[in-house]
C-alpha cells in the first residue's frame, strides 16, 4: 500500500468512526498522520488479533507507523523480528496456555522446566519481558491459588533475576473472554507479587480486561504502578478499536501511565473490525501518542 493511500484509507476509517458514533476524533488524529511519533510511550502490538498477517507483514507495517515492537512471539519467531529490526516487547514459549498455570501445583515441574530454559532464551536474545499466567480456578479458592502460585514461582525468581528478565503475569476478565481465570482483579495479582517478593514479578495491566472487572483504572494505576510491567489496550465493549464509539479514555489513561514514570511497553491488542487493520492500528497509535 502506498503512502498516500494508506493516509486515505485511515482518514476514511476515522471520518467514518467519528459519523457512526456521533463523538470527535479523539485527540484529532486525522491531522497526525505525517507527524512522526513524539517518544514519550513505547509503542508495542500484539500480533494474534493481526492474522493472517504474517509476523513479517506486521514488522514492515509498524516501522512504517514510527515504532518498532511486537508481543508475544516465541523463540521459533525471533529470528524473524531480528531479520526486520524489531524488538520482542514480551515474549512467550514458556508457559502452558492460560487455563494452566501456577496456581495449581501440578503444574509446577513442567512450568518450571519451561521457563528455566526459556528465561536464558530471552536474555541472550536482548529481550527483557516473559510471560505468565495464574491458570483457571476448577473450584480452587484464590487464597490457595495465590499460595501455590507463589511457591512456584519464588523457584523460577533467582533465575529471572540474574538474566535481567522480568516475569509478567497477565491480568484477564474472567465474565466475558476468560471465564473461571484466577487472576482477574488487579488486587489479587498485587498480593501474588508481594508474597513472591522479587522486583523481577510484574503485572500486566490490561486496561480493556480490567474495565470489565473492576474499573477504577486510573486510580488503580497511580496506586498499584510499581507492580505494572506491561499495558494492554482494547476497545469496550466489544474489543475492537479504541476510539469514540468505546467507553475507555485512553488519552488519559496514557497520560496518568506516564506520569507514574512507567517506561516499558504500552501495547495494542485490539481486534480490528476495518477493513484496513494498519490504518485502525495506526489511529490507535496516535490516540495513545502523548
Amino acid at each position: 500500500m502506498t503512502q498516500l493511500s494508506r493516509r486515505k484509507s485511515l482518514k476514511k476509517i476515522l471520518m467514518g468512526t467519528a459519523a457512526a458514533s456521533g463523538l470527535p476524533i479523539l485527540g484529532s488524529n486525522a491531522e497526525n498522520i505525517n507527524t512522526p511519533l513524539k517518544g514519550n510511550v513505547n509503542h508495542a502490538v500484539c500480533h494474534w488479533p493481526f492474522n493472517p498477517m504474517t509476523i513479517e507483514e506486521l514488522c514492515i507495517g509498524i516501522k512504517r507507523i514510527g515504532f518498532n515492537a511486537i508481543d508475544l512471539i516465541g523463540p521459533n519467531n525471533w529470528h524473524i523480528l531480528k531479520a526486520n529490526g524489531v524488538e520482542c516487547s514480551l515474549c512467550n514459549g514458556a508457559d502452558m496456555g492460560i487455563v494452566k498455570g501456577w496456581n495449581d501445583k501440578q503444574n509446577h515441574e513442567q512450568l518450571i522446566k519451561g521457563y528455566t530454559e526459556v528465561i536464558p532464551l530471552v536474555a541472550k536474545a536482548g529481550y527483557k519481558n516473559l510471560i505468565a499466567f495464574s491458570g483457571n480456578r476448577n473450584g480452587m479458592d484464590d487464597e490457595t491459588g495465590m499460595k501455590n502460585a507463589a511457591e512456584g514461582l519464588k523457584k523460577i525468581m533467582a533465575m529471572a533475576e540474574k538474566n535481567n528478565v522480568t516475569i509478567i503475569m497477565e491480568l484477564l476478565n474472567s465474565r466475558v473472554d476468560h471465564p473461571d481465570y484466577m487472576c482477574d482483579k488487579s488486587a489479587w495479582g498485587v498480593e501474588l507479587c508481594k508474597m513472591v517478593g522479587s522486583p523481577n514479578l510484574k503485572l500486566l495491566y490490561d486496561i480493556y480486561h480490567m474495565q470489565i472487572m473492576e474499573g477504577d483504572l486510573i486510580r488503580t494505576i497511580k496506586r498499584d504502578h510499581q507492580y505494572f510491567g506491561h499495558y494492554h489496550t482494547a476497545g469496550n465493549p466489544g474489543r475492537n478499536e479504541i476510539d469514540g464509539t468505546q467507553e475507555i479514555n485512553y488519552p488519559a489513561i496514557v497520560r496518568a501511565v506516564l506520569d507514574t514514570g512507567f517506561k516499558g511497553y504500552f501495547c495494542q491488542e485490539f481486534i480490528p473490525k476495518a477493513a484496513d487493520k494498519m490504518a485502525s492500528l495506526e489511529q490507535a497509535v496516535r490516540i495513545c501518542d502523548l
